[in-house]
């Protein structure tokens, strides 16, 4: 009885397998979960994904507006953006930073006190002034290396340290970024209060400036700071605070509704940065081996009046009148 039952369903299953598929008219009528053309509903396929390529939001039961969106297409905008002229030119401007501070300092040298050194030492910068330089320029060094490791650090350093342990350098350097970067928003606060006295734009630097700051000779006059220094500041200001805004909307993503401001203050905070870093290298080139005599204002505190007269010749000036007359009121 079994095998004569199996023998018949092996018989009806051979027989459905052989004969040929129901055609269907439209004289037929339309059939229960079957529509024509391979479609879904009233919309067809081609039409449907490209709606969710285009990012085209659904209709959702729960708060979470983002969950509408199957695919977020700005996301594959930023990628592109990010891996292709941010990276690119980002990483052409900083290589031409440095090609052309060693072509100056082929062709320059270093800027040399002309008189030599007098012995006679000027104040010019306060303790509270060199330690917020100095804490500032630290966390700009270890902030730059870190962010430089995140975007660029996946071309070249497993290649030489890996892919396990470049795995761990950037793990460390973005946790370090994530870190240091609170304290860089603070401690910018602090500078701007700090160096915003004498860091005002006025007429002096608008021939320093028409001079190119005597870099290719000749002598341009300047107070207590030079146009490129007061620039420097200014900049870093600027810079800094749309670093620190990105900064803590790429940390904190949920004050924003939308994916798409994260990924605008992502690319915001690489472009500022990397133009931060290329301004930022010659800013220490000059300030360290570029000029004689400059660092040692942000090391010691006070410069040689013999740099202080070729550099800051009016600061310089007021300097010895004020000397002049405590001198005389004695």
């Amino acid at each position: 009885m079994i095998i004569r039952s199996f023998l018949l369903l092996l018989a009806l299953t051979l027989g459905a397998m052989t004969l040929p598929a129901p055609a269907f008219t439209a004289d037929d009528g339309p059939v229960s979960g079957v529509v024509p053309g391979e479609s879904l509903g009233s919309t067809s396929d081609a039409d449907l994904w490209r709606a969710v390529r285009a990012g085209q939001s659904a209709t959702i039961s729960i708060p979470d507006r983002e969950a509408a969106v199957l695919i977020q297409s700005e996301g594959e905008n930023w990628r592109n953006i990010r891996n292709g002229p941010i990276s690119t030119i980002g990483g052409w401007l900083l290589i031409g930073v440095i090609v052309l501070i060693c072509l100056y300092f082929a062709i320059r040298g270093r800027i040399r006190i002309e008189g030599g050194r007098s012995g006679i030492l000027i104040p010019r910068f306060t303790q509270m002034q060199r330690v917020g330089h100095w804490f500032v320029a630290a966390l700009f060094i270890l902030l730059g290396l870190t962010g430089l490791t995140l975007l660029y650090g996946r071309y070249g350093l497993p290649y030489l340290i890996g892919k396990e342990g470049f795995a761990i350098l950037a793990s460390a350097s973005l946790q370090a970024h994530n870190l240091f970067g609170p304290l860089f928003m603070a401690s910018l606060i602090v500078l701007f209060f700090t160096f915003l006295k004498g860091n005002i734009i006025s007429r002096v630097d608008i021939v320093w400036m028409a001079k190119l700051g005597g870099f290719f000779g000749g002598h341009a006059s300047s107070r207590f700071y030079n146009f490129g220094e007061k620039n420097w500041f200014w900049m870093s200001i600027s810079l800094g605070l749309i670093l620190s805004f990105s900064g803590i909307l790429l940390n904190f993503p949920g004050l924003m509704e939308d994916r798409y401001i994260q990924q605008l203050a992502h690319i915001s905070h690489a472009i500022s940065a990397l133009i931060f870093i290329a301004v930022g290298l010659g800013h220490i080139y000059l300030g360290v081996f570029g000029v004689e005599g400059a660092v040692e204002g942000m090391t010691t505190g006070a410069v040689d009046a013999n740099w202080a007269k070729e550099h800051h010749d009016l600061w310089y000036e007021e300097v010895m009148a004020e000397k002049a007359a405590e001198s005389g009121g004695e």
